[in-house]
């Protein structure tokens, strides 16, 4: 494989089947993407591919439940099922560990798998990650249009343009209309619209789920002693800043970065500087070796 080259496929996790692409060669970094509307591995991670692809072999799937991966998840623990899918994807790849790289849903995905087996996971990269102290407080702005996408009068275009504009990035004229349409016509799949696989938790297992949701509640979080890198927006409008801050306070070998006029973008809204920090920080794992 040249790092010139996208290649994608589908691979077996038990009952799943995900979707992912892959370029380049060297040690292997996963990209698990946001939980927004119409979000996809390829969409998320799409200024950021090639530039890591010259270093390493870069594995970007879609979660389970988005792009062409299995839709439906296990709802009681959601981070969990994230977490158990990609490491079974890793297994299947025949990869005993590999760099994580997640950003908001996909970073409590990979926090989640690096705390149940942190063996799997060398280093750490975590962009504005969900459950860090967030089911205590009322939902952000962000948060709130996130999980009333499906809700009222179903999906439509305005509210896709209102959650990437105003909430996934600090400057939203930036943002060209063919990535909000392209956005649009995947969040309409009829498998997600009549079950969204990110929503506000609901029902008699409501309370055990947040709880399962909230990192800061994780006596482990404070023992993970796997490098980690915590990138956030300064005016991240989903999940707030302020979680940088309790992650470089409670895990032990953590550096923060924290990008002025920045949103909850990074690695989109800030791609050239984000893909130079992160190809510093992964490599000087392997210069450790």
């Amino acid at each position: 494989m040249t790092t010139d080259q996208i290649v994608e496929r589908s691979v077996a996790v038990g009952p799943l089947r995900i979707h992912l692409a892959e370029q380049g060669e060297g040690p292997a970094v996963v990209l698990l993407h946001g939980g927004g509307p119409g979000a996809s591995g390829l969409s998320n991670y799409s200024r950021n591919l090639d530039a890591l692809a010259e270093r390493f072999r870069v594995i970007v799937p879609d979660l389970p439940g988005y792009g062409r991966s299995t839709k439906g998840i296990d709802r009681d623990d959601p981070f969990g099922f994230l977490a158990d899918s990609i490491r079974g994807l890793l297994d299947a790849l025949d990869l005993p560990s590999a760099h994580l790289v997640g950003n908001s849903y996909g970073g409590s995905c990979a926090l989640r798998l690096a705390l149940d087996t942190p063996a799997r996971v060398d280093r750490l990269v975590l962009m504005g990650p969900g459950g860090i102290g967030t089911t205590r407080a009322l939902p952000t702005k962000g948060l709130g249009h996130l999980f009333d996408y499906y809700g009222g009068d179903g999906p439509t275009r305005r509210k896709l343009e209102t959650f990437v504009r105003n909430d996934l990035v600090f400057y939203g004229s930036t943002v060209p209309d063919e990535l909000i349409d392209a956005r649009f016509q995947a969040s309409l799949d009829p498998e997600v619209v009549a079950n969204p696989p990110l929503r506000r938790p609901s029902g008699r297992t409501a309370v055990r789920t947040l709880w399962r949701m909230d990192f800061t509640r994780d006596k482990r979080l404070a023992d993970l002693t796997t490098p980690t890198l915590v990138l956030w927006g300064s005016r991240d409008r989903v999940n707030r800043p302020s979680g940088g801050m309790t992650l470089a306070n409670t895990l032990p070998n953590c550096d923060l970065v924290v990008l002025a006029n920045t949103g909850h973008w990074v690695q989109w809204e800030r791609a050239e500087q984000f893909n130079q920090i992160v190809t510093d920080f992964l490599s000087h794992h392997e210069a450790a070796r």
